[in-house]
C-alpha cells in the first residue's frame, strides 16, 4: 500500500480481512492486489478471490480512513474483474420468444406457443354470448321456482345491514368472584 494513507497499511489490510472472512471462508480470499483512495476518507482493498468458479474475480473491502479517526470497514463484497466469467446480458421474455419463433420457422418446426389473441371468429361467439345474457334476464324460465318475488318487497333494510357493534363488557363480576373463592369453585 502506497504510504499516503493515514493509518498503518497493515492495520488497514488486517481490519479488510478480518471483515471478509465474516462472509467468506478463510481458504477463498487471497492476497492483496491493491489498494486505491476512492474519496477523501475511503479507502477500497481488493483481494485475490480463490473459490472455484469465480476466474477473474476479486474480493473488495472499503474502509474509512480518516485522520485522527479508528479506522472501520464501510462495505465488503465480491466483484468481477476483467476476464472475470459473467452471467449472460438478461434479454426480454418477448425478446426472447420472437427470437425462438424466427429459430422454428427457420428450422421449419411448426410454432409450439400458444396464442394469445383471439382470431375473428372467437370473438364474434364471444359476443353471441354476451347477447344471450342479457336477454336471460327477461326469461321467465330461469327465475328459481322457490323464491316468491313479493317475498322482496318485505325486506327490510336493516336485516341486509347487521350492527355488528355491541358493546362488551371486560370487567369481571367481583361479587362473582368473591361467591367462587368461598365455595372453592374454579
Amino acid at each position: 500500500m502506497p504510504e499516503r494513507f493515514a493509518h498503518d497499511a497493515a492495520a488497514l489490510e488486517a481490519l479488510a480481512r478480518e471483515a471478509l472472512l465474516e462472509i467468506a471462508p478463510a481458504d477463498a480470499v487471497g492476497g492483496l492486489l491493491d489498494a486505491v483512495r476512492e474519496d477523501e476518507g475511503v479507502v477500497t482493498l481488493h483481494f485475490a478471490a480463490l473459490q472455484s468458479g469465480y476466474p477473474g474475480w476479486r474480493w473488495t473491502a472499503s474502509v474509512s480512513e480518516v485522520e485522527g479517526l479508528e479506522p472501520s470497514v464501510l462495505e465488503v463484497e465480491l466483484l468481477p474483474g476483467d476476464g472475470a466469467l459473467l452471467a449472460p446480458e438478461w434479454v426480454p421474455w418477448a425478446d426472447r420468444l420472437e427470437e425462438y419463433r424466427a429459430a422454428q420457422a427457420a428450422a421449419g418446426e411448426p410454432d409450439e406457443t400458444v396464442e394469445l389473441a383471439a382470431d375473428e371468429a372467437d370473438l364474434e361467439e364471444l359476443g353471441d354470448s354476451e347477447d344471450a345474457d342479457e336477454d336471460s334476464e327477461d326469461d321467465p324460465d330461469i327465475d328459481d321456482p322457490d323464491i316468491d318475488d313479493s317475498d322482496i318487497d318485505d325486506v327490510d333494510e336493516h336485516d341486509l345491514h347487521r350492527d355488528f357493534d355491541h358493546e362488551v363488557d371486560f370487567e369481571p363480576d367481583v361479587e362473582e368472584l368473591d361467591d367462587d373463592e368461598e365455595t372453592g369453585a374454579p
